[in-house]
């Protein structure tokens, strides 16, 4: 019996299905990057919004969304989900959170008034990078949403 072929026809085997696995691995790691880049950028732009700066609420609202544009490493821009391109801030008031148990805020164009609670919310459309994993993930993205909760500071006074 000749076996002269026998390891590399073994390894060819097993080697398929070792890279299939690790590059599954580098494609789930890369959407943990991108999920954990786009939460900090996201609270990173309510941390600078609720200081006040930048002027009037519209003035902020683009401040919030170059600050997150800023810290998201470039990724902001690849955002393959155009209905959640922009990042949706809703305002809530101290009397809101008192009275509401399950309370999503109201969608508004600004950031609100000192001492009012906002939430900044962004939803995320990652493009899988292989094919592995795409059976997994509907219409071959990994959709995310990230959210940061914080109080406007007392500005002005």
């Amino acid at each position: 019996m000749n076996k002269k072929g026998q390891t590399t026809v073994e390894f060819a085997l097993v080697a398929l299905l070792l890279f299939a696995m690790l590059f599954a691995l580098i494609d789930m790691a890369v959407m943990f990057y991108v999920n954990l880049t786009m939460q900090s950028a996201v609270r990173e732009g309510a941390r600078y919004a609720i200081t006040g700066q930048g002027g009037e609420s519209a003035g902020r609202r683009t401040a919030l969304i170059n600050k997150i544009k800023e810290r998201s490493n470039g990724l902001y821009d690849k955002n393959a989900n155009p209905q959640g391109k922009e990042p949706k801030v809703s305002v809530l008031t101290p009397a809101d959170v008192g009275s509401y148990s399950n309370y999503t805020g109201r969608p508004v164009g600004d950031t609100g008034k000192p001492d009012e609670i906002i939430i900044v919310s962004l939803n995320y459309a990652w493009p899988l990078l292989t094919p592995i994993l795409r059976p997994f993930f509907p219409g071959n993205t990994y959709t995310f949403t990230v959210r940061a909760t914080m109080k406007n500071e007392p500005w002005g006074l």
